[in-house]
Order: C-alpha cells, then sequence, then structure tokens
C-alpha cells in the first residue's frame, strides 16, 4: 500500500517517498512470509500418519457424539438461514449428534452442482447438500475414519428416496484422505463445489490440499470452507498435545 490516512505522496519530499516504499516492500515480504510458514507448517516431533491416526481416534472413537467435545473450538453458529435450518430439520438425528464442525460453508445457489465436502464426518453437511442440490445435483464426501463414514452411509437411501422424494441417492461417501483426493477416486475437474468444515486445520499437509482442491475443481469452480486458526505461535507442548490438537 502507497497511501494512507498518515501519509501522502502528494506532500511527501523524496527520501520520505523512499522510506515508505522500502517499508512497503518489507511488510509486503513479512506477509508472504508467514503465509509460506503456515502452508509448510507441520506437527512438532510427529509424522503425518501419527497425526492422522491420533485424528482418526479421537473422532472416531474418543468422542461419541458433539457432547464428548473436550474443548469449545466447534462454534457453528445458530443464526443460519432458513433454508438451511429447514434442510437441517429433516437430517437424520445420529448423523447431527456426531457432528463436530465450526461453522456453515454452504453456500445458497447450488441446485444442481457436484458438490464434494472434505472431511465429510458423520455427513451432516453431505445431508444438507443433498437438499440444497436437488435431484440433478450430487454430493461426495471423502473422509478417513470409519465409524464416522459407518454413520453417514446408513440412513443415505431413506434420506434422500424417503425424506427428500428423489428416484435414486444423489449421495455417496468415500474413504479417503484429504491430500489424496486422487487415491479416493475423485477425478480431474470433476466438481463445482468443494465444502469443508472445521478439517483442513486438522491436516498435516495442507499446501496439498489446496492443490488437490484446485485439481479436482471444474472451471468457474468454488471452494467454501469454515475452519479454526490461530493468530500467534503455539508453544510445543500444546502444538503436540492430542486432545487439544484434535
Amino acid at each position: 500500500m502507497m497511501a494512507s490516512a498518515a501519509f501522502s505522496l502528494k506532500t511527501a519530499g523524496p527520501r520520505q517517498v523512499r522510506t515508505h516504499a522500502l517499508k512497503a516492500r518489507r511488510g509486503v515480504r513479512a506477509q508472504a512470509s508467514a503465509l509460506s510458514d503456515l502452508m509448510n507448517a507441520r506437527p512438532l516431533s510427529k509424522d503425518d500418519q501419527t497425526v492422522r491416526s491420533e485424528v482418526s481416534r479421537y473422532y472416531g472413537e474418543t468422542l461419541s457424539d458433539s457432547s464428548d467435545l473436550k474443548t469449545s473450538a466447534c462454534c457453528t453458529p445458530n443464526a443460519l438461514p432458513t433454508i438451511l435450518k429447514e434442510a437441517l430439520s429433516r437430517v437424520p438425528d445420529e448423523v447431527k449428534a456426531k457432528y463436530y464442525g465450526c461453522g456453515s460453508p454452504l453456500p445458497a445457489g447450488i441446485d444442481g452442482l457436484r458438490v464434494l465436502d472434505l472431511g465429510s464426518g458423520s455427513g451432516r453437511d453431505c445431508y444438507v447438500a443433498a437438499a440444497l442440490v436437488g435431484p440433478e445435483g450430487s454430493v461426495t464426501g471423502v473422509d478417513m475414519t470409519d465409524a464416522q463414514l459407518d454413520v453417514a452411509r446408513k440412513y443415505v437411501d431413506d434420506y434422500t428416496q424417503d425424506t427428500l422424494g428423489y428416484s435414486s441417492s444423489n449421495v455417496k461417501f468415500v474413504k479417503g484422505q484429504i491430500e489424496y483426493l486422487d487415491d479416493a477416486g475423485i477425478e480431474d475437474s470433476s466438481v463445482d463445489l468443494i465444502i469443508s468444515n472445521c478439517v483442513i486445520n486438522l491436516s498435516p499437509d495442507k499446501e496439498r490440499v489446496l492443490r488437490e482442491a484446485y485439481r479436482v475443481l471444474a472451471d468457474g469452480g468454488e471452494f467454501y470452507f469454515s475452519d479454526v486458526y490461530c493468530d500467534r505461535r503455539l508453544p510445543q507442548h500444546v502444538r503436540e498435545h492430542e486432545m487439544l490438537y484434535g
């Protein structure tokens, strides 16, 4: 930024302009460096597979439902748009009980779209999306935790065909890691909309998550996610704490 309320190019002398420009360049470099640090961050003293195993165990075994959450990080707002509230009211109770998101990444106006949910968990957002995209759209949820996938798959046919009245299901759940959508069978340019709810923060390789998202999105596709982040460096004992990481 070359101008602000406290600095004017019209009134500043040459030395002031050079000094301000140098500070601006330093600020840009600092921001780029911070973004690079964020994208390349890794949990300390743990390999990627250990992180995934701990996350899967926390959400698949430690937690029975949302009342078991060990922190208050999951903070989905209650003031949802009416269309989402109506769709959510028809989602099976068990699916809602095992939901561990922190927001609402579903946009309006997605009728007929192909939707992919990264880290779909019990499938709550996928069930809602199934109602929003209509029978001509489709929804795919990808998750790595068997216990969550079992719940997500349990009600698909009854929900889509009996509750929504579709002739066939427009939802499927696939086991896989969000960093490796290719291994989960998600093809290039095959989805119109990607959603994710409080999952990318758990990934040990966030840069790869974004690369894969870009690969599978069709031209003009969009990525909506709700997530948590910290605004300062965390000490090592916090970054290595299994429950806090989950």
